[in-house]
């Protein structure tokens, strides 16, 4: 460097000379210490917040979580390179920690713009899409809200070695204990997120809990450090503004007259009440999960269609083991058509039980558990005549229980005449990709008699299961319990004419089931891609007719007739 150039820069740096790491607060270098650790625990509650953010509108299922995954870490690494870059360039932390104020706003506006940011990429992917919609919108939505804030985050730990290192010597343990204060954070901020903040105060208030923690950091800084007076306070009105406008998780933000909206370990929940019925849904996008009934009439549903398992195992009083418990609408509806059910539920989320109680008038009698339905099966000798398997929610089909070895597991549950029910929600067309033919198929592996029955002005199908090989005795005795029903029906026996009335609908549609060799097992069970693809069915064929008028007359077009 030419002496002249050399004076220059040593003008330049004492007209602004650079906040250098050994200044104020970061004298004893543990604060850096502290600001990696609380980075590592902001980008995991950051993630887990994510997946909760998108999954009522796209599920939770291993698709999303990889799209999540893999946007996050895409940020993070060209954080990395960026953040080594400007590190080497500028060695002044209060840049840094300005950028940590920024991810920080950015975070906390998150709960707010977030859904509105969701359903608009969305509703423009609806009639410009012709395949994989939700992939796509789930993708394109992560991408534009988190990479940004997630980039700022990733360039913290190369700026925080090239700050915190002053002898080369040592530059190897400072890495090991950055490192080590990141994985910490970032373990705490995975375990914090999931049993302590979404359960007890919800997604939003998370984001703002760890976005306000960010916030402090750059507030801490700047305090000690001097300077950046500007950008603390607009962090801070940023922040309040954001603790303001999202304080709420109201996900489905359309919605002005819901009785109950919250959250639990396991899922979204929204009980909406209507002249007709209370329903629970445990998303924004996709059906109703349970129901109850306000009028003393049937739910015009699939668990209607589900009554006729009874009748298959030739039971009055019928031994029923309920997996998917929900808010109890089926044990309601065998407690009213077969007095003296014997029911037990299983439901993985508490909450959901609870609101089951609260909203539903669940019978407190019926002893509901808390397990994975699996898992409850492995830990019990009992039999059943009837087994219920309703644990699957849209593209959210756990996997476990959909594999050849759940449905043996099924079966050695069952008594002598039992019978597996099932609801399946996605079915499309019978081509051979169709997931419902997968799951049929792999229950036709186990049990050697296998009707199905579509139920109508919906995309539910009714699986029944059961019998012996080279017989029909389930088929024989729903035919048997039928002329029963027909006769106490024209007795007047209660409510023996209304569920007559519905087996003749479930008689009229019954199919014998013949496999074509699909099978799901505990190895291999893609049920994530082949959900996707019938829901893509299903979205282009209700939308079909407003796409249609989008390429011909575009927005406004498509505008005048929604209006």
């Amino acid at each position: 460097m030419s002496k002249s150039k050399e004076k220059e820069s040593t003008k330049a740096e004492q007209k602004n000379p650079p906040q250098r790491a050994g200044a104020g607060i970061l004298k004893n270098k543990w604060y850096l210490y502290l600001t990696e650790f609380f980075d590592g625990m902001a980008v995991m509650a950051v993630e887990l917040g994510a997946s909760r953010l998108v999954a009522p509108y796209f599920s939770s299922s291993q698709i999303v979580w990889t799209i999540i995954i893999g946007i996050i870490m895409i940020a993070m690494a060209l954080g990395n390179v960026f953040g080594g870059k400007w590190a080497d360039k500028d060695n002044d932390p209060s840049k840094l920690f300005r950028r940590i104020i920024i991810a920080a706003i950015w975070i906390a506006l998150i709960p707010f713009a977030g859904k509105y940011i969701i359903v608009g990429i969305t509703g423009i992917l609806i009639v410009t899409v012709n395949t994989n919609l939700l992939i796509w919108a789930a993708f394109l939505a992560c991408l534009i809200i988190f990479v940004f804030p997630l980039f700022l985050l990733g360039t913290v730990t190369p700026s925080l070695i090239r700050y915190t290192v002053s002898d080369l010597k040592e530059s190897g343990s400072v890495a090991g204990r950055l490192g080590a204060c990141n994985t910490i954070g970032s373990i705490i901020g995975t375990f914090l997120p999931t049993f302590v903040t979404i359960p007890a105060v919800g997604t939003s208030m998370t984001f703002l809990i760890f976005s306000g923690i960010l916030l402090l950091l750059g507030i801490m800084y700047f305090v000690s450090n001097g300077g950046g007076k500007k950008t603390v306070a607009v962090g801070t009105s940023a922040f309040i503004l954001g603790c303001v406008l999202g304080h709420r998780s109201n996900f489905a933000f359309w919605e002005t007259s819901l009785t109950y909206e919250g959250e639990s370990i396991y899922n979204y929940l929204q009980v909406k009440d209507s002249e007709r019925d209370t329903a629970l849904s445990t998303n924004v996008m996709f059906g109703v999960q349970s129901v109850k009934m306000k009028t003393d009439g049937l739910t015009n549903m699939y668990y209607d269609y589900a009554l006729a398992a009874p009748l298959m195992a030739g039971k009055k009083q019928p031994k029923i083991l309920i997996l998917g418990m929900g808010t109890g609408t089926y044990a309601t509806q065998c407690q009213k058509y077969f007095k003296g059910s014997d029911i037990t539920g299983v439901e993985i989320d508490e909450k959901i039980t609870d609101l089951a109680h609260e909203y539903f008038e669940l019978d407190e009698n019926i002893p509901v558990y808390t397990y994975d339905g699996r898992a409850f099966l492995n830990a019990v000798d009992d039999k059943y005549d009837v087994i219920m398997v309703d644990a699957y929610q849209d593209i959210t089909i756990p996997f476990q229980m959909s594999s050849v070895e759940f449905f043996t597991l099924v079966k050695e549950h069952l008594n002598e005449n039992g019978v597996m029910v099932m609801n399946m929600n996605m079915h499309g067309s019978d081509g051979e990709e169709d997931i419902t033919t997968y799951l049929s198929d792999t229950v036709k592996s186990v049990f050697p008699e296998v009707y199905t029955s579509n139920v109508p002005w919906s995309t539910n199908r009714e699986l029944f299961a059961g019998g012996v090989e080279g017989k029909t005795l389930m088929l024989e005795s729903f035919n048997s319990e039928m002329e029963e029903y027909r006769k106490k029906s024209a007795e007047g026996e209660e409510y023996a004419g209304e569920l007559y009335n519905l087996m003749l609908n479930v008689q009229a549609g019954l199919t014998g089931y013949v496999s074509k060799g699909y099978l799901f097992t505990d190895d291999k069970a893609p049920v994530e891609l082949l959900g996707m693809n019938v829901i893509d069915g299903l979205i282009q064929g209700e939308l079909g007719y407003y796409k249609d008028i989008f390429m011909k007359d575009g927005i406004k077009g498509l505008l005048r007739e929604i209006q």
